[in-house]
Order: C-alpha cells, then sequence, then structure tokens
C-alpha cells in the first residue's frame, strides 16, 4: 500500500508540472479567485474525527492554497470560511471555529508575501475573533509593500446581500456629507457608486470562483462581483481539495471563452 500511495503522489506530481507548463505566457491566469471551502464537517463525520478537526485540516488547506496561487502569478484570493448563517450554528462549535480563523488569519498575516483584508460585517463577529482578525489585517500591512505579491480576502461574518445594503448606506453617508439632496444622489447612482463602496473595493472583480464538496450555489459569495465570474465545482470535501484539483480548476478557466455577457 506504501508503493503503491508513493506511486500515486508520483504520478500526481508529474500531471502537476505538465498543467503548470501549459500556464505558458500565452495562456489566461485568473488575478482574482475566490473560494467557498466548503465541506470540513462532511469530511469530518465521513472519517469519524470531530467537526474542530475537519475545521483545522481546512485551515491547513487553505495555507496549501495560497502557495498555489503565489506559484501561479494569481494576485487576490478571497476565502468564504464564515457565513453570517454559520454563526447561527451551535455555540461551542462557533467558539471553536472562531479560534481556528483566528489562528489562520494569524498565519496568513506572517507570510512575507501576503497582505490580509476582511471581507464582511466586522459588527458581527464575535469578540475576541473581530480583534483578532483587525490585529492581523493590521500586522500584515506593516510589512514591505513591494513583497506583498498576494491580496488575501478573508470573509467573514459575510453575507452578499448584507454588502450590497452596506456598499449602498456608505455611499448616502458619503452623498450625505457632501451635501447633496435625495434627488441629486438619486441622478448620480450608478454601478460605479456601488462598486467603489463593495468590501472589495479597488480589486478586480473575481475571474474564478470555485466551491469544493459538490455543491453547485453560491450560497450568497460575492453576489455583485461574480456577475461575470466562471465558476468550477469540485467534487473533493476542502480538506482533501488538493494542488492538482486547483491546476484542474485554473486550466478550465483558461480553456473557457469568457464573454462577458456580451
Amino acid at each position: 500500500m506504501r508503493i503503491l500511495g508513493t506511486l500515486r503522489s508520483g504520478l500526481y506530481r508529474l500531471y502537476d508540472r505538465r498543467i503548470v507548463r501549459n500556464l505558458g505566457p500565452g495562456e489566461p491566469v485568473p488575478r482574482h479567485v475566490g473560494v467557498i471551502t466548503d465541506g470540513n464537517r462532511r469530511w469530518a463525520k465521513e472519517f469519524g474525527a470531530s467537526t474542530a478537526h475537519g475545521h483545522r485540516m481546512g485551515a491547513g488547506r487553505i495555507l496549501d492554497l495560497l502557495d498555489w496561487c503565489e506559484e501561479i502569478g494569481v494576485e487576490v484570493v478571497t476565502l468564504y470560511v464564515l457565513s453570517k448563517e454559520n454563526l447561527d450554528r451551535p455555540a461551542a462549535e462557533v467558539a471553536v471555529l472562531t479560534d481556528i480563523i483566528a489562528r489562520m488569519a494569524s498565519d496568513i498575516a506572517d507570510r512575507e508575501t501576503a497582505s490580509v483584508q476582511l471581507v464582511g460585517d466586522l459588527r458581527m463577529i464575535p469578540e475576541p475573533l473581530r480583534s483578532q482578525l483587525l490585529g492581523a489585517q493590521q500586522r500584515s500591512a506593516s510589512g514591505e509593500p513591494t513583497k506583498k505579491r498576494l491580496t488575501v480576502n478573508i470573509a467573514v461574518g459575510y453575507g452578499g446581500r448584507q454588502e450590497v445594503v452596506d456598499a449602498v448606506r456608505s455611499w448616502l453617508e458619503d452623498e450625505r456629507a457632501a451635501g447633496a439632496t435625495i434627488d441629486g444622489a438619486l441622478e448620480d447612482l450608478d454601478e460605479a457608486c456601488i462598486a467603489e463602496h463593495l468590501y472589495t473595493k479597488g480589486q478586480p472583480d473575481p475571474d474564478l470562483i470555485i466551491r469544493t464538496s459538490g455543491e453547485q450555489r453560491l450560497s450568497g459569495f460575492l453576489m455583485w462581483q461574480s456577475a461575470y465570474s466562471e465558476f468550477y465545482f469540485c467534487e473533493a470535501y476542502w480538506p482533501d481539495f488538493r494542488r492538482t484539483d486547483f491546476l484542474r480548476a485554473v486550466r478550465a478557466y483558461g480553456q473557457r471563452n469568457r464573454r462577458y455577457g456580451r
């Protein structure tokens, strides 16, 4: 069995290198990849492990993903790790999950080549997670800017509808501060006004969104930004997601003809 496993691993490495070689200068690589890291709990249940162990394995896989993204030149990664609905889970599970997310954010902030940006309604995030996440974001921003090749958005307490509501509210507050009337504000309102007040303002929209565990829905993830994204659904649970699976998703993206609704 050990020999078979070693052989399989070797074949996967050869396969991975072949895919990477094909991602040459003429092949499109997504600038922004969104990932719905789904399946931690089901993975744990299938292997008879605790839910906490499933979440820890998932957090470790996220760190692997960032390596893979940097390898091929991805500029932005958005990780959907804690939705606003997840906060309604049993208190004990939420406590464990938030502790794992805080540690993961700290590990990402310690990377010289990555910067952390929080994406979500931080008012919903319980303490001490909120302070820990803000600390990780601040710490990652203090590094040497020239080394920051990858922006990592950590979506916590996130809801796609809430993001649009917050963007409109933020825009209206800016208009009011500028002395605009309601009629004047409505006259100026367009898509750019909303985009400039999203959690991801200033970033490119996601080119590719990956969801694991076989589910084929967005669950409110980046609803505004994903209007013209390409989607890739993978059967593997998130802790089982391999570099090979990631490269397959990128290859599938490169083979598609993006028409942006035209």
